[in-house]
């Protein structure tokens, strides 16, 4: 008997679209895609056993009665909340790329849509299901840190003026979408939620410092245990830095603290009990990429690592970061 898989339709590449994922998914497989040019396109066609069809419009992809789930990286991340509503109406599950809407209001509305069709929203949440965060998690759970006090959490792309967005809009900008990462950090890697947050950011940096893409911000939050959380975020990674993300996790509690550092190379634990314990010991993982649970649940009704609420909660950190961040002023030089 061949074993049902989640049939899947891409819309648009503007993003970490999932087609890699699905060429030998064992619970899920592509079905249509929309919106890709002819590199995508290719790759597919060349990679892909069974026949993939290619659609015009998102409207017409979703006549398709055999997707139950689409995968949104819209061509221009403010409609994706558009998008993500036509597909929920048309009885289809929803996988978006971050940020999946710019406003709680817009959240709040996707979620009940959802659940009005008899279906399921989600973001692409998965920064905490790869090592060695995923780890991290289970130590912070295990309570081996004791009550967290503190958190610390970095995300650093490339600046690379030639295709980074000067207009926010086309994938999120600076909070948004480099933002909630960090986010996700700290609230899923300690389970706790982000209460209140505090931002500042620059255009310094840019090609004009006074519009624009932001380059940089810092955050401040408190957290709803009463500790204290801060992050670092900017467009700021050098070129010679050993990998894409340049990102930082350091965990503070009554009982020890974990780290993890350098684009996620390199880990080390202290605790109060045995002091020095050294790196993060992964040997025994049972770390499962975020999409591959997600089909599990959809498929057979397997639990996720997070509800609902928790997943999107850093989406809501951001949302409200940006509605209130203070942009420093960059003085014209002479």
């Amino acid at each position: 008997m061949t074993k049902r898989k989640l049939k899947v339709g891409l819309y648009g590449f503007n993003g970490h679209q999932i087609y890699k994922a699905l060429y030998n998914h064992p619970d899920a497989e592509l079905t249509a895609i929309c919106k890709a040019d002819d590199y995508f396109v290719g790759e597919i066609r060349k990679n892909c056993a069974n026949e993939v069809k290619i659609y015009e419009t998102l409207e017409e992809m979703l006549q398709n009665e055999n997707i139950e789930l689409i995968s949104l990286c819209s061509p221009s991340r403010k409609d994706q909340e558009e998008d993500a509503l036509k597909c929920l109406k048309a009885g289809k599950h929803v996988y978006a790329e971050k940020p999946a809407t710019y406003t709680e209001e817009g959240l709040d509305f996707l979620l009940a849509t959802a659940k009005e069709n008899g279906v399921e929203f989600h973001e692409m949440a998965g920064s905490v299901c790869v090592e060695p965060y995923w780890t991290a998690r289970k130590i912070v759970k295990s309570g081996k840190v004791g009550e967290v006090v503190q958190v610390y959490a970095q995300k650093s792309y490339p600046l690379n003026m030639a295709y980074r967005p000067q207009d926010e809009d086309r994938d999120g900008g600076l909070v948004r979408q480099v933002g909630i990462h960090a986010m996700r950090f700290i609230e899923h890697i300690t389970g706790l939620e982000v209460e209140e947050v505090q931002v500042r950011q620059t255009h310094l940096g840019n090609v004009d410092p006074e519009k624009g893409l932001y380059t940089a911000s810092s955050w401040m939050m408190t957290l709803n245990n009463g500790g204290v959380a801060s992050a670092c975020i900017n467009y700021l990674r050098p070129a010679g830095f050993p990998v894409y993300g340049n990102e930082s996790v350091r965990v503070f509690g009554t009982e020890g603290m974990l780290e993890i550092t350098d684009g996620g190379t390199k880990t080390h634990i202290y605790t109060n009990a045995n002091g020095d314990e050294g790196v993060i010991d992964m040997t025994d993982s049972d770390c499962v990429d975020f999409f591959t649970l997600l089909a599990k649940h959809l498929l057979h009704g397997d639990a996720m690592p997070v509800s609902v609420e928790e997943e999107l909660h850093p989406l809501r950190v951001v949302i409200r970061a940006f509605d209130n961040a203070k942009c420093t002023q960059v003085p014209r030089r002479s």
